[in-house]
């Protein structure tokens, strides 16, 4: 959610603009080239490896990224209407694709990620990305997991939280088989979902999750983007980390009508970097979340 109270005043404008993110977060990048596309400044905090400005962030109340700050009027990064009410500019919305293309766009890129993680060598699974704590294997593990949890909402009324989004996989998933499994038979379920549900769906309900008020057609189009955003990256560190070229890459065609970011990992860091750190994140080293 949103702190929005006081966005747009005088006195808030007056206030610097600052944006909280870290690498290869896709929300985040969203959120900084958006506010870039109006023409509006800001200060640029990746709370990775600024511990001031994460410490700020933590004085909002929140431990996630992205976030939108003025002062103490801030807005979560992956509703742009709430970003655009704080960075004090008009936004009218975006057009979204129907449903039904919407979820032919998540089943593109499940079955990509699924082909790409196939590619990655056992013994590069758990080299760590640049310029943030996650692994390869988590990478992809995120890729499956997010229309997973966008499952789990959908079919069960289950809490659509920060923390079900993480890329820590489960104690018991630890071949790249078990991987595989499980982005297949998310693929599967997303499939049936739609099969037995889709066509009487209500998408104008209230979306229900922890990032703001939206609808569920919103939740369905993120869910396409912001898997399809790391897909990107997977076939990136295939090509310039891996020498690899992927198996069948999915085109800018296979994503028209997503709103993804221009940039594929950040606008501010480079994917030239050496990896973050030694070992990958756990739920007891993650700084966020």
């Amino acid at each position: 959610m949103s702190q929005l109270e006081g966005a747009g005043t005088p006195e808030n404008l007056a206030l610097p603009l600052k944006l909280y993110w870290q690498p290869g977060c896709s929300s985040c990048l969203k959120m900084k080239e958006f506010v870039l596309e109006h023409g509006v400044s800001f200060e640029s905090v990746n709370v990775l490896e600024d511990d001031a400005g994460f410490a700020e962030l933590q004085e909002l109340g929140v431990r996630m990224v992205p976030i939108a700050a003025r002062g103490t009027v801030w807005a979560n990064g992956a509703v742009f209407r709430d970003v655009a009410a704080v960075a004090g500019f008009d936004y009218g919305g975006q057009q979204m694709l129907a449903p039904e293309a919407l979820k032919d766009k998540v089943l593109i890129i499940l079955d990509g990620a699924a082909r790409y993680l196939e590619q990655i060598p056992d013994d590069q699974l758990d080299v760590i990305l640049p310029g943030r704590p996650p692994s390869y294997r988590q990478l992809a593990y995120h890729v499956f997991d997010i229309p997973k949890v966008f499952l789990e909402r959908v079919e069960h009324d289950a809490p659509y939280t920060y923390e079900a989004l993480k890329s820590i996989l489960p104690d018991d998933m630890t071949t790249k088989a078990n991987l595989l499994a499980y982005g297949r038979d998310t693929r599967a379920r997303f499939a049936e979902w739609w099969t037995r549900d889709g066509a009487a769906t209500d998408f104008t309900q209230p979306g229900k999750v922890y990032y703001g008020e939206v609808s569920l057609h919103e939740v369905l189009e993120r869910t396409g983007w912001h898997s399809g955003q790391h897909t990107r990256q997977i076939m990136l560190m295939l090509r310039e980390k891996l020498g690899i070229e992927p198996n069948v890459p999915i085109s800018e065609d296979d994503l028209v009508g997503l709103p993804l970011p221009k940039n594929v990992w950040d606008n501010e860091r480079s994917f030239d970097e050496g990896s973050y750190t030694d070992e990958a994140e756990n739920w007891e080293t993650a700084k966020t979340g």
